[in-house]
């Protein structure tokens, strides 16, 4: 048994374990007591959960993990993280930290609001109308005309477990546009099996795959509605089908602290 403390955070409904990592002594947390400390039922409860590392030339590192222990790039829990690090003692008004897609800056004004800098996308792909891309974690956007009558977990097995995607796994996305700037998107995240209430680079990847359905050139700023808030992107869309300074800006909140035994 272990005696873990531990930071409960959440970003528009989508929630994480957080612990201070920065001493090494969680560095052999098993891949059993990652998922039990996600458990809802048995643990803490969350989508995933983040140790905060040191790093040898950035300011910390951000090391994910989804409730089934395995790892990608998070957006909302990359935006929690700030928040955290800042309560531990770490200047976060510019600063710059590594993921497992790479290093990324972030910045956080006076209203909790968190500008994180997300890597440039220069591939998308269309597959009869629908688009797959990758912005930290693999996406799969489809249009629809109303969500209202989509069923996110059925369409969301159904894709994620397809044979193009099974071994990997597949992010997946129903998105409705509301006007030229504003969408609304459900989630269904590989990693949790289920519907999450936000997923910040599904919301990234949701927005730059508008862009490329409007042709959109230039600065843009998306609106994209979740079922646990409003999150924005910001980015450029270039000439060549490439965009860059990729911006998911949002709030990210502190929910509770505790000990627990795994």
């Amino acid at each position: 048994m272990k005696n873990i403390k531990f930071h409960k955070y959440q970003a528009t409904g989508n929630d994480f374990v957080m612990i201070d990592n920065r001493d090494g002594v969680y560095d052999n947390l098993s891949l059993t007591q990652i998922q039990s400390l996600c458990d809802r039922r048995f643990g803490i409860g969350a989508d995933g959960l983040i140790k905060i590392n040191s790093h040898p030339n950035l300011d910390f590192e951000v090391d994910y993990y989804n409730a089934d222990g395995t790892k990608s790039f998070c957006g909302n829990g990359a935006r929690c993280a700030v928040l955290f690090v800042k309560s531990i003692g770490i200047d976060v008004s510019n600063s710059n930290f590594s993921a497992i897609d790479g290093s990324h800056q972030a910045t956080l004004d006076s209203d909790k609001l968190v500008h994180l800098a997300m890597n440039n996308v220069n591939e998308i792909i269309n597959q009869n109308a629908d688009y797959v891309l990758f912005t930290g974690s693999p996406h799969f956007i489809r249009f629809v005309d109303d969500l209202e009558q989509i069923d996110i977990v059925e369409l969301g097995k159904e894709i994620r477990f397809s044979q193009p995607f099974k071994k990997e796994g597949i992010n997946v996305n129903a998105v409705q546009k509301l006007n030229s700037s504003t969408i609304s998107i459900l989630t269904y995240e590989r990693g949790v099996e289920d519907e999450t209430y936000s997923c910040g680079t599904g919301a990234t990847a949701a927005a730059i795959a508008l862009a490329e359905k409007e042709a959109l050139a230039g600065e843009q700023e998306i609106k994209i509605i979740v079922k646990g808030g409003e999150l924005k992107v910001s980015f450029k869309a270039n000439a060549d089908g490439s965009f860059e300074n990729v911006k998911l800006i949002g709030k990210a909140n502190f929910v509770f602290e505790g000990e627990i035994n795994v």
